[in-house]
């Protein structure tokens, strides 16, 4: 996609000031080469359902997010000619916030902006910032509902730690506090019969590297080593249930609806790769339909109800993550897993939902994004 900037600012500035309707901004990080970052694609789809629901709807740099003003730069997507123009935006009534990058949302300036957007008087924003792993399971550790959903999980803070770990689970996962999509996760697998006991597979761009250590002095220095000095977490490594010989984990969507509660928005499958110890599709996954594969494992009556059992958790899950964080939360996407014994496990909750590949959920989370803005601008009385 091109980008053409046209500012007939004098125009701009007539309809902008005379625009009632409401005015949503996707707010992103400025970009020296291409004005701004972030999925394009996404944006333009969230532009053109916004136009179907009556709201007015841009993309804003931090930068540009000048809250003090009536009227700010943005762009918009001219599908006719495929390109982004950067024109002027009344203010927001709402902000959702999709900086892609973790790096780029705890820069200090950054960090300020979203403090003065959560303390504006007029402005509603979400989702508020990218989950951090230990913080997720130390908030679901904190209700009896939740509990039952969650691997053992500590920080990975020493050999012995780990080591205690390794004595309760014969497999683990090790996946970095501010991870995405699959990025450095290593397995550690106990295999006591064989001379170099420790297996250690790391998570590579498409396949996986597989390291044998005799000792967990030895396994100790190549984690180090290989996780190049970012936190980890340690993980009980949960026997998946399998298609074909390939683990597969259930892709949930759960969103506000215009009632402002928690609605699943769709359910999703992605099996893992023949090499990759993840079930990312960059990594080499693959989309399957989530009811097809339980009823292979589990036969048709039992997928049904390990089906809603998903449903139901994932509900109950999202529910405890926005106590636990204190903030307003709209979205999140969710990885769960289904164990050999029908058991459903938590691994890991997203705060900014990629683009899911079904169709029938793409259409339902642009929707639900309307719908829940739709609810705050009432309660709000615009």
């Amino acid at each position: 996609m091109e980008l053409v900037i046209h500012e007939d600012t004098a125009a701009d500035d007539a309809v902008s000031i005379q625009h009632k309707q409401p005015v949503l901004a996707i707010l992103t990080i400025e970009d020296e080469l291409q004005f701004f970052r972030g999925n394009r694609g996404n944006f333009a789809d969230i532009i053109a359902a916004g136009a179907e629901f009556g709201f007015l709807v841009y993309v804003v740099t931090v930068k540009q997010l000048k809250l003090r003003r009536k009227l700010l730069d943005g762009f918009t997507y001219n599908a006719e000619s495929d390109t982004w123009e950067q024109q002027k935006f009344p203010l927001p009534d709402l902000i959702y916030n999709r900086i892609p990058l973790r790096e780029d949302e705890l820069q200090p300036a950054v960090r300020r902006k979203l403090l003065a957007c959560y303390r504006h008087p007029r402005i509603q924003i979400f989702n508020p910032a990218f989950f951090n792993k230990w913080s997720l399971f130390k908030w679901l550790r904190q209700s009896r509902t939740t509990q039952p959903f969650i691997p053992a999980t500590r920080r990975l803070l020493t050999v012995s730690g780990l080591g205690k770990m390794m004595l309760k689970h014969k497999y683990l996962y090790l996946k970095p506090v501010s991870g995405k999509a699959g990025k450095g996760i290593m397995t550690i697998q106990l295999q006591p019969e064989k001379p170099l006991p420790y297996l250690l597979k790391i998570q590579g761009e498409r396949g996986s590297t597989t390291y044998n250590c005799g000792t967990i002095g030895k396994l100790w220095t190549r984690i180090v080593k290989e996780s190049s000095g970012d936190r980890y977490i340690a993980q009980q490594g949960i026997q998946l249930a399998a298609y074909n010989d390939r683990n597969f984990d259930l892709r949930t969507l759960v969103q506000k609806n215009r009632r402002g509660q928690w609605e699943i928005s769709g359910i999703g499958a992605r099996v893992a790769g023949s090499y990759s110890i993840t079930t990312h599709v960059p990594r080499g996954g693959s989309i399957e339909d989530p009811e097809k594969l339980l009823v292979s494992v589990f036969g048709q009556d039992e997928a049904r109800k390990l089906l809603v059992k998903a449903r139901n958790a994932a509900l109950i899950i999202a529910r405890q993550i926005e106590r636990g964080s204190g903030r307003r939360l709209a979205e999140m996407s969710m990885d769960l897993g289904v164990d050999h014994l029908g058991n459903v496990w938590f691994f890991e909750a997203n705060a900014k939902p990629m683009k899911f590949d079904e169709p029938d959920i793409r259409k339902r989370s642009l929707e639900r994004l309307f719908h829940y803005s739709q609810y705050l601008l009432k309660q709000k009385g615009l």
